[in-house]
């Protein structure tokens, strides 16, 4: 390969200056990134100070929720990611200043200063913690961020006071499954655990992968080339009926010659174990654990029911009908969601405007609590700006308190999560419901420029400690509109 061999003179030195401006750039970002994490490391010591002079009891846990609700609201991300940030960034401010002060210099990335940190964050000592950081930095200027995570483990490994098991026991405390949502349908399943347990289960799964394989070849090499009968992939036991789990088996990963690579057969393995084995290690004496099966709720329009398969331009249906959605995070196929629907025990059917696309009911065929369907339709995630946490895992609150006389309506209770219902409680956020004709206007449900759209009965109007205004609206609606065309 010649290619940048023959290049010319002015072609060359176009390139070192590209080079040199990316450096530059990047450079320029590690400052700033060194700069945002000074201002978040003042804000969460000024929190902890208000508290302090107040006497909190709760140690200043609701100072900090309130100032990151407040920055969070403020330029439109989580609160819950800005008071991660802001433990993070008090962290590396407080107790590793020369990797932020590197940083700072440009002479690290943030990139770098987080493999530093996660590495050193169990020293204790501040002499060691700094002699430790300053070969850290040494190492991350001539490194990359994945080189640097050995090479830091190994530094900070001869300066622990304490061994590898107590603090293995700790870090144990930290395990966890979580779950993110991606796009075409799909989301990650993600598990932090014991490196023993997490190796011994993806060995498992590539041993069966392979007995797989290797069981496929055989009955390849016994019949014609093709006509080896497939084992099904996943399994989904939310549907009692065993054909209809295998129906949507067939349409979720898809059967008909079993060509799955490793990764594929690993993956089906693991959702088939979760999904449809029991925790013997962990179910009660009356095997209760053993009865829970999945459950997930997904919203479909009448109309892609009712489409054929062909599929239309915005990935619903051919008639132009939105794809259905799970729990209000992602879309998902046609045929699933039709197998789902088919074999459901029962539908809660959502009632919309056919021009606006506004919610108008919701009833169900058999009865139930009518007022909290609504509001679950209505609202889909939590209602404080920036929060996305599912209507079903969160708290229906009153606005105007029921002690004080504020009805069970719609037009006087909203899903709040645990935080947030916690934080409109114990500190100075304040909400209320909008009102119909109000002809003031705020930031829209993502909290970023203000729109001429008057708010609704549906919106909240949230107001921070600082006295600034954010308005939460509803979720639009999973369904069809009607326009004239002009």
């Amino acid at each position: 390969m010649t290619e940048v061999l023959d290049a010319t003179d002015s072609q060359t030195a176009m390139i070192a200056d590209l080079v040199g401006s990316v450096r530059a750039v990047e450079e320029t970002i590690a400052r700033l990134f060194a700069v945002r994490d000074g201002m978040l490391a003042v804000a969460s010591r000024v929190a902890i100070d208000i508290a302090r002079q107040a006497a909190h009891p709760d140690h200043g846990d609701m100072a900090l929720r309130a100032v990151a609700a407040e920055i969070g609201a403020a330029v439109r991300v989580s609160d819950r990611t800005i008071e991660r940030r802001m433990d993070e960034a008090s962290w590396t401010v407080e107790r590793f200043v020369e990797v932020w002060a590197a940083q700072g210099a440009g002479r690290i990335s943030a990139a770098h200063a987080r493999v530093i940190v996660d590495a050193g964050a169990h020293l204790d000592d501040p002499a060691d913690r700094a002699r430790y950081a300053a070969r850290a930095v040494e190492a991350a200027v001539v490194e990359s961020p994945n080189r640097l995570r050995r090479v830091a483990r190994r530094i900070a490994e001869q300066y622990q006071a304490r061994t590898v098991t107590e603090r293995h026991q700790d870090a144990r405390e930290l395990r966890r499954v979580w779950v993110k949502d991606l796009d075409d349908g799909m989301a990650e399943l993600g598990m932090l655990g014991p490196a023993v347990l997490v190796h011994g289960i993806h060995d498992r799964l590539t041993r069966m992968a392979r007995t797989i394989t290797l069981e496929n070849g055989r009955a390849g090499q016994a019949a014609k080339p093709g006509t080896a009968p497939a084992p099904r992939p996943m399994s989904l036991p939310a549907a009692p009926d065993a054909d209809a789990a295998a129906d949507i088996t067939d349409a979720t990963a898809g059967v008909g010659s079993d060509s799955r690579t490793m990764d594929q057969l690993r993956a089906d393995l693991l959702a088939d174990i979760a999904l449809t084995g029991a925790p013997t290690g962990h179910d009660t004496e009356a095997g209760l654990l053993g009865e829970i099966r999945a459950r997930v709720e997904v919203t479909v329009p009448v109309f892609t029911l009712m489409d054929d398969d062909t599929g239309g331009h915005n990935g619903g249906s051919a008639s132009g009908a939105p794809p259905a959605e799970l729990d209000g995070r992602s879309p998902i196929d046609t045929r699933t969601a039709r197998l789902l629907a088919g074999d459901a025990t029962g539908w809660e059917r959502v009632l919309t405007h056919p021009i606006t696309g506004a919610l108008l009911a919701v009833d169900r065929y058999r009865p139930s609590d009518q007022l909290t369907r609504h509001l679950r339709a209505r609202d889909q995630r939590c209602r404080f700006p920036g929060c996305n946490i599912a209507a079903r895992r969160c708290d229906i609150d009153h606005t105007h308190a029921a002690s004080d006389g504020g009805e069970t309506c719609a037009t006087n209770l909203a899903h709040l999560c645990r935080r947030h219902h916690t934080l409109k409680h114990h500190s100075r956020w304040r909400v209320e419901h909008g009102r119909p004709g109000e002809d003031d206007v705020g930031p829209d449900r993502e909290g970023g420029e203000t729109d001429e759209t008057p708010r609704t009965t549906g919106d909240l109007v949230w107001t921070s400690p600082t006295g600034t205004t954010y308005v939460d609206r509803p979720p639009e609606q999973n369904t069809v509109r009607f326009t004239d065309r002009k």
